[in-house]
């Protein structure tokens, strides 16, 4: 079976051949979906890998519910196309459908995996500007995020997928956000547990101050897989937000170091890098560079604020980012604070 960084490969490629639609306009000014409401139907889409069985549908469901939502699941989120939920374009008319369903209030991908960006090319981003609606979903739904960000300015929230373990703080968060309109301030913890020092694996520096700009990012591996595209928005003046996992850390550096040579990183008010999961190359000896090192490599020199350790990524408790929207970072601090509610 090929690997995912096989097939993000292929797909560089493989873009650069297709004509796509013009953009609705460049640097679209955010727009921000409806707030969710206790009742309201959610849309449950699967845009890249399925879900095995119906248990794990109803599972998903007795989630929704859960929220107070009404689930309304797409007729092929358990297909199977290969490792896909369908063919591209089952899954392209099934996300959109969903935007225009005035029924739905909002979407969520039901998990990520690999084929969001397979859709790109498909999708038609003017009908889902005339419906804008929440989406929610992380890792592989990056590539959904920023392509809306690019061709629609509608605020998406990176956070939990509809599969996810869904932890009470981090149903909280999500619930402040995407109901409430709220401006929450999130800091990495630095609790002590014991000994006199900082807890490992909490707040990483790589420059100090802070910076203002709105909130662009997701997961490493697929944002760095559309530098190229005409999918990724302007990230200048931009708080750059990263996360990834299972990758070792040569492969963080490579795409770190795509990112620069795009003029993406060079172009960004800040950075925070969440948390980067079992970021760790086993086989590599005392010579490897740590993921930290790799970091502060390509950050401190940028100059501008960045951070590591803030609590989004593959991780339960993660906090709702809403991509698009104004947020402020202190690196000193290490702080996200929204400037404005990610919903109307």
């Amino acid at each position: 079976m090929p690997t995912r960084r096989t097939l993000l490969g292929g797909l560089a490629a493989g873009l650069a051949t297709i004509a796509v639609a013009p953009r609705l306009g460049a640097d679209p000014h955010a727009v921000k979906p409806p707030r969710l409401r206790e009742g309201d139907t959610l849309g449950l889409v699967a845009p890249a890998g399925f879900v095995a069985d119906r248990f794990g549908i109803e599972a998903i469901e007795d989630t929704v519910r859960a929220m107070g939502l009404v689930p309304k699941v797409a007729p092929h989120v358990t297909a199977r196309e290969g490792y896909l939920a369908g063919t591209d374009a089952v899954r392209a008319h099934e996300l959109t459908a969903m935007f225009e369903d005035d029924a739905v209030r909002a979407v969520m991908a039901v998990r990520g995996g690999w084929g969001c960006a397979r859709l790109l090319p498909l999708l038609d981003f003017a009908k889902i500007a005339r419906h804008p609606k929440l989406y929610v979903g992380f890792s592989d739904n990056t590539a959904l995020h920023l392509a809306f960000a690019a061709r629609t300015g509608v605020i998406g929230i990176h956070g939990p997928n509809a599969s996810s373990s869904w932890p009470e703080a981090a149903w909280n968060d999500f619930r402040a956000v995407a109901f409430d309109g709220a401006t929450p301030t999130w800091t990495v913890s630095e609790q002590r547990t014991g000994g006199l020092g900082r807890t490992a694996g909490q707040l990483r520096r790589f420059h100090g101050g802070s910076a203002r700009g709105r909130l662009l990012g997701g997961n490493l591996t697929v944002l760095s897989a559309l530098a190229g595209t005409p999918y990724l928005p302007d990230f200048t003046g931009a708080i750059l937000f990263l996360e990834d996992t299972n990758e070792s850390e040569y492969r963080i550096d490579r795409m770190l170091t795509q990112l620069a040579l795009a003029g993406i990183l060079g172009n960004v008010a800040g950075v925070v890098f969440g948390q980067c999961s079992n970021c760790v190359n086993q086989d590599a000896g005392y010579g490897n560079f740590t993921v930290y090192e790799v970091m502060d490599q390509h950050f401190a020199k940028l100059g501008v604020p960045a951070f590591q350790g803030a609590q989004f990524g593959h991780v339960g408790r993660q906090i709702p980012l809403p991509v698009g929207a104004m947020a402020e970072i202190d690196a000193d601090a290490g702080s996200i604070r929204l400037l404005e509610p990610a919903v109307a």
